[in-house]
């Protein structure tokens, strides 16, 4: 099973997360969340980066990559552990409609 130390997180590939991140507006600083199905792990050390993916607004599938590291993420938040994933990528998630796009 591919996971990372992410501060005291350990993230699994297959996790749903909730990434709360950092957005400038001009002046403003806003923190937006984005929560979805951890589908990719990859990089070592400081180039490590990993992609979240959700089921937006109409059933469009949604994808962010952040750098693992970044200053930009504020917090991890682990909603639902993954129970039963043999893959190292999520990609076949992609063709998937309904709930089995969010189930893993």
């Amino acid at each position: 099973m591919i996971s990372v130390q992410a501060g005291e997180q350990n993230l699994h590939i297959g996790d749903t997360l909730r990434i709360h991140n950092k957005v400038v507006e001009g002046e403003k600083i806003r923190t937006q969340v984005f929560e979805g199905i951890l589908i990719r792990l990859r990089g070592r050390d400081v180039n490590q980066t990993f992609t979240v993916r959700k089921i937006g607004a109409g059933g469009i599938g949604v994808e962010r990559t952040w750098p693992l590291n970044s200053n930009s993420i504020v917090k991890f938040e682990v909603k639902k552990k993954a129970i039963k994933v043999r893959r190292s990528k999520l990609y076949y998630l992609r063709d998937l409609t309904g709930k089995s796009a969010v189930r893993v």
